[in-house]
C-alpha cells in the first residue's frame, strides 16, 4: 500500500475501523478501554469514527491491552493532522468534482470564502476546545478547499447569505473588515455569484435552515448535503433532492440581486 495515500484524512478513519476491529473482537467496551487509557468512553467513541486522533500514550496502551500485536502503533504514524474530519472527507470528495456548487448559510461566512485570521477565530469556537496543532491544520485545509474557485473547468459556484452571517465580528471588527472585502474580491469572479438575503424580509424559503447542492460532474446529478449539531448527512433521492433545489430557487429569487449585494458587503465593511 502507498503510504503517502495513507496518510491525512482518510488515515483517522481507518484507524478508527482498525481500533473498533480489535476493540470487538477482545470483547472489551468503549469504556473499558477509556478507563485503561485515561479517554473517557465518548473520546473513545470519536476515536472509532475518525472524528478524533488519538493522542499520548493512548495507542501504546491500547495496542497490546486488545492484543492487536502492533497492528494499532503501524496504522497510527499515517494518522496526521490533515483539518478535515472524517465525516466530512465524503462531501469534499463531491465538492471536487462538482460542476455546481451552490451554498446557503445563516450565522457566519461559509468556509470557502474565509480568510486565514477569520477561518482561526471560528476553529478557536469549537466546544470541545482544538488543540494548537488541529487548529492549524484545520486552516490550511479550509484555504486549501478554495482552489474550486480556480478549477478547469470553472464550476459554477453561488451563495445565498444571511446578512447575519456578515455581521458577526468573529476575530474582532479588523478580522471581519478583512473577511468582507475578500468575499467582495470573490464575488467578481465570473464564476460566483454572491447574494446576501435581505434582514428586512418577514419570510423566506431558507427558513429550516442551511444546507449545500452539488450538481455532480458534468451535471449528471444532483446531491445536497445537510449539517448539523446532531449530524450531517446526503440527500440523494426525489422528491428531497428536488424540493431543496426548489427552495434554493426561491432563496436567489428572494434575495437581493447580485449588485445590490455587493454594495451591501461594501457598506458593512466601512461600518466596522
Amino acid at each position: 500500500m502507498n503510504n503517502e495515500n495513507r496518510k491525512g484524512q482518510g488515515a483517522a478513519k481507518a484507524f478508527g475501523a482498525l481500533l473498533h476491529f480489535y476493540r470487538e473482537r477482545a470483547g472489551v467496551s468503549q469504556e473499558a478501554l477509556g478507563k485503561e487509557t485515561g479517554y473517557s468512553k465518548s473520546q473513545v467513541a470519536m476515536i472509532e469514527r475518525g472524528q478524533r486522533r488519538p493522542r499520548g500514550r493512548f495507542v501504546e496502551i491500547a495496542d497490546p491491552f486488545l492484543s492487536a500485536q502492533g497492528a494499532l502503533l503501524e496504522v497510527a504514524e499515517e494518522v496526521t493532522a490533515s483539518g478535515v474530519a472524517a465525516w466530512f472527507e465524503d462531501y469534499l470528495e463531491e465538492e471536487a468534482k462538482a460542476a455546481g456548487i451552490h451554498m446557503y448559510e445563516t450565522h457566519l461566512i461559509p468556509g470557502p470564502l474565509q480568510t486565514e485570521e477569520y477561518a482561526r477565530a471560528v476553529f478557536h469556537c469549537a466546544v470541545p476546545a482544538l488543540e494548537d496543532e488541529d487548529i492549524e491544520a484545520g486552516v490550511a485545509a479550509r484555504i486549501k478547499r478554495q482552489e474550486m474557485f480556480f478549477r478547469k473547468p470553472a464550476p459554477l459556484v453561488t451563495f445565498v447569505l444571511e446578512k447575519a452571517a456578515l455581521t458577526k465580528p468573529l476575530g474582532g471588527p479588523d478580522v471581519l473588515r478583512k473577511n468582507l472585502l475578500h468575499v467582495r474580491e470573490r464575488a467578481d469572479l465570473r464564476n460566483v455569484t454572491i447574494q446576501v438575503m435581505s434582514e428586512d424580509r418577514w419570510t423566506h424559503a431558507g427558513l429550516n435552515g442551511p444546507f449545500i447542492l452539488l450538481e455532480t460532474e458534468e451535471r449528471r446529478g444532483q446531491l445536497v448535503y445537510v449539517e448539523g449539531q446532531g449530524g450531517r448527512y446526503f440527500l440523494s433521492e426525489q422528491p428531497d433532492v428536488g424540493d431543496c433545489f426548489a427552495r434554493y430557487s426561491a432563496l436567489r429569487a428572494q434575495a437581493l440581486t447580485p449588485e445590490d449585494s455587493a454594495r451591501l458587503i461594501e457598506q458593512v465593511a466601512r461600518e466596522l
